[in-house]
């Protein structure tokens, strides 16, 4: 099991989120690419909320390739485009992963690769999972 790390030496997390995660011995790690919106025939929801819905579900797509799932996220990175965008990528976050949550940062960026594209979230996984063949 992951060791989630909020010492009471410093501020509690802003959100739902923790400081930090420690892998135990055994766990394989996959780290995912960024990911944004945008579904396998070319489709990009207009609401954020959406987007960080879509982004989830892409990156539940990768890691089940590699025999993991959400439940095995240890840290995420997300970013937005705006301000506005914040609460409804938190919604689904929070939706998503309860407490203890993974390590988490999120950031206002200035744009994507498409101007479509208001979220995109990278994540790395631990656990033990089933070998990818190839």
């Amino acid at each position: 099991m992951f060791k989630f790390l909020t010492p009471n030496s410093i501020n509690p997390p802003f959100a739902r989120y923790s400081h930090g995660v420690e892998v135990p011995p055994g766990k394989r790690l996959v780290l995912c690419s960024g990911q944004v919106a945008i579904t396998a025939d070319d489709q990009i929801p207009e609401d954020a909320g959406a987007q960080a819905e879509l982004c989830f579900q892409n990156i539940a797509a990768i890691l089940g390739e590699a025999g993991l799932g959400l439940s095995d996220i240890i840290r995420i990175n997300a970013y937005v485009t705006d301000r506005a965008y914040l609460r409804p990528y938190m919604d689904v976050r929070d939706r998503l992963f309860t407490s203890p949550a993974p390590a988490s940062t999120l950031m206002i960026v200035s744009g994507f690769a498409q101007p479509e594209f208001k979220v995109e979230i990278e994540v790395i996984a631990a656990g033990q999972g089933a070998l990818a063949e190839g």
